[in-house]
């Protein structure tokens, strides 16, 4: 059993390339094309696998492109538990403006998964015993209630185990009627959940400690681009800026973020050494092209370059 599970139910193959300038109409020659295994919980496992972790991931695969994403994983050592669909497996493409520099990300709808299909996700989640941590990331495909999560909440807290959540606001209110280890939202996502605008480090403070209080998680990670990240507990804070790196792309940071800052709890590391780490690991991963995600050089280099603070 590995000690970390991740969930996608929005799997998807990640095609990045590039073109000199986009224009309308006019054939456009790209550059060579790369895909990897992509969605929230396998970028994560992804990230926790090259950092040395025990993970698994678990996702709903279909199709030809869905045979692809498998063997994807398997190639980077990931282990996949596969819940077989009908519909084919999703693609997204990002394209890098060479003349501008500029990224452009396309994002196409999941495949539609049945009652039997979505059921069969959870039964994987249930039937892999009792892990430390299971995370839940990305969004959900059609036919998939946002109820899912709220069940799959108490799966894991009649378990023991810690579920990490990042998806959207709908996914994670429905899970928070059964308690949430841990939720990184970004700040968009973060002001929608709470229904504030809220532009203050001390608003995103109480804010987080609000939804502590009420028992609905016990910690909050904030992402906040190249501004950092702010992590919150019930006693205490803890703020780190961002890096002044140069991007190449930003595909999967925010999931290399909650990667290596599982990865990081899961040794038994204290919040503010998960913090350093979800921050090297989300700035490492703008430096590689496309859908790469982060290198494990990079985010041991620019470990000691982060300069967390309690806040």
């Amino acid at each position: 059993m590995a000690r970390i599970l991740t969930l996608t139910l929005n799997p998807t193959i990640d095609v990045s390339t590039s073109v000199d300038r986009i224009v309308p109409v006019h054939k456009l020659r790209c550059g060579p094309a790369r895909r990897d295994p992509g969605g929230g919980g396998l970028n994560v496992a992804r990230v926790i696998k090259r950092l040395g972790g025990d993970v698994a991931a678990i996702y709903p695969a279909g199709g030809l492109i869905g045979a692809l994403l498998h063997r994807l994983a398997d190639e980077e050592g990931v282990a996949s538990r596969v819940v077989p669909i009908t519909e084919e497996t999703r693609e997204n493409f990002t394209v890098i403006e060479a003349a501008s520099g500029q990224e452009y990300r396309f994002v196409l709808p999941g495949p539609q998964l049945s009652e039997g299909e979505w059921r069969a996700c959870l039964d994987a989640v249930l039937s892999a015993g009792a892990p430390e941590f299971i995370v839940a990331s990305g969004s959900l495909p059609p036919g998939v209630p946002a109820d899912f999560f709220r069940i799959l909440a108490k799966a894991a807290r009649q378990r023991g185990a810690k579920l990490v959540i990042d998806s959207t606001k709908p996914v994670v209110e429905a899970a928070m009627a059964e308690g949430i280890h841990l939720i990184k939202p970004n700040l968009r996502e973060f002001r929608e959940l709470i229904g504030a605008q809220l532009t203050t480090r001390r608003e995103w403070i109480d804010a987080a400690r609000g939804l502590i209080a009420a028992r609905s998680v016990e910690r909050v990670a904030l992402t906040l681009g190249d501004r950092g990240a702010l992590l919150v507990s019930e006693k205490e804070a803890w703020f780190a800026d961002g890096l002044p790196v140069k991007p190449v792309s930003s595909v999967g940071a925010g999931d290399s973020f909650l990667g290596a800052m599982v990865w990081s709890l899961c040794r038994g590391h204290e919040l503010p050494e998960a913090l350093r780490y979800g921050i090297a690991a989300g700035s490492a991963t703008l430096l590689a092209p496309g859908t790469h995600l982060c290198s494990v050089a990079d985010v041991q280099r620019l470990l000691s370059e982060v300069n967390v603070v309690s806040a």
